[in-house]
């Protein structure tokens, strides 16, 4: 319960928040400190230009960029990174991850796994070998709308974990 909840909540506490990130003009290494992104209105999920990487699961990434003019701008590196696991199919642009439709997810939630980040890291060299993009210094998402309300659902989860195992251990000693 730990380390599959409270550790997150507390570990996404203690890391930075950033508001209004523009892809365009930040970098990676600029937010190496990131737990809590909130990128700008005119943030958008490029699935064109989506992947995916198995290796018994499916690391599916997506790249963050911006849209200008009702198009989907270029940039020179695209360094923010929407990913998942499972939502894709990893031979086709099909990113289904997180909240990749709604039209008011402008946030992320940095991949705290370790164990994760080399796969997502394969599946962002695919992309940038299948696509002619760029990708200097990438950092990983999870792609919501709302940041805390994720957050929360780590330490609520915790929480009722926590009191369910107090009761039953209460049970049993009554029971005893």
């Amino acid at each position: 319960n730990f380390w599959t909840n409270m550790q997150p909540y507390y570990n996404y506490r203690n890391l930075n928040e950033y508001h209004l990130v523009n892809p365009a003009t930040m970098r990676g290494q600029q937010l190496m400190d990131a737990g809590r992104v909130y990128f700008t209105n005119m943030t958008r999920l490029d699935l064109r230009r989506s992947m995916g990487f198995r290796n018994l699961d499916t690391y599916c990434v997506a790249p963050i960029t911006v849209q200008g003019a009702g198009t989907l701008l270029p940039l020179a590196s695209y360094d923010f990174w929407a990913v998942g696991l499972g939502c894709c199919s990893g031979n086709a642009a099909d990113f289904h991850c997180g909240e990749y439709n709604n039209p008011k997810a402008h946030s992320g939630l940095r991949l705290l796994r370790d164990d994760q980040r080399s796969f997502f890291r394969l599946a962002v060299q695919q992309a940038e070998s299948a696509y002619g993009i760029k990708a200097t210094h990438p950092l990983f998402f999870y792609w919501n709308e709302d940041n805390q309300a994720e957050m929360n659902g780590f330490r609520d989860e915790g929480y009722k974990f926590f009191l369910i195992g107090m009761l039953a251990h209460f049970a049993w000693q009554l029971l005893s």
